[in-house]
């Protein structure tokens, strides 16, 4: 079947990974937030972050992390405060410089959609869809996306195959007309070829040995960078 839409992965795929110290997010904030207890309340929420995505792998996907704005509230935070979106801020301006797009993004984007091809994002994040369209209009990628689906805003996460049909049926294409573009072998790989999707794997992610789950997963194509993509899915038409 020709393939109609390539779906993309958003961390390690449309931008590169970065090695984040994940501490050093959470004292961003922490030290706008409550300066005198930055330490600790740093620690804390790093802790339900970290548990949250533990949840995540161990349910294949079937709990997903949920909302950036949840782990706040659990945290007895008011999300709603002036302090609380100043040091939000400061998060974010932290994560700034670890989100900018692969070289290779627009002009991949922009070879697809010439040609025909729809376009969506399926990514694994407890970022809401506002921040990540910020993101993608800063990058002048926003114009290219067909449909961008969020673990945060729908009850399951890659590699769970509901991730992957609720993409789908946003974009109006079956899974054999979809190919799936990603950096990790289990939620990416595994996750789009058990429904019948094709796949291509970036292999360049740095990803950490407690977060890649044991087995194996073969990929339809390996891309060597983000714009072969392109030529590997004009191969299968």
């Amino acid at each position: 079947m020709a393939v109609r839409a390539v779906l993309f992965d958003w961390g390690g795929t449309l931008t590169p990974w970065h090695d984040v110290d994940l501490y050093a997010q959470w004292y961003a904030y922490s030290e706008v937030y409550d300066p005198e207890n930055a330490s600790s309340l740093a620690h804390r929420l790093k802790e339900r972050e970290d548990d949250r995505w533990r949840l995540q792998r161990e349910t294949d996907g079937a709990q997903s992390t949920g909302a950036l704005d949840q782990l706040f509230l659990d945290e007895g935070i008011d999300i709603n405060g002036a302090r609380h979106l100043r040091a939000l801020g400061s998060y974010l301006d932290f994560w700034a410089p670890h989100t900018y797009a692969d070289p290779d993004a627009k002009d991949v984007l922009a070879a697809l959609q010439h040609r025909g091809y729809k376009i969506g994002v399926l990514s694994n994040t407890m970022w809401t869809s506002t921040h990540h369209r910020e993101v993608f209009e800063r990058d002048d990628l926003h114009a290219y996306i067909d449909v961008a689906v969020y673990s945060s805003e729908i009850p399951v996460a890659k590699p769970h195959s509901e991730a992957f049909r609720i993409t789908l049926e946003r974009l109006d294409v079956a899974p054999e007309e979809a190919v799936y573009v990603g950096d990790r072998l289990w939620e990416d790989v595994t996750g789009a070829a058990q429904i019948g999707m094709r796949t291509i794997w970036i292999p360049h992610s740095a990803i950490p040995s407690d977060h890649v789950r044991e087995g194996t997963a073969t990929p339809d194509a390996t891309a060597h960078r983000l714009l072969d993509v392109f030529a590997i899915v004009e191969s299968w038409q």
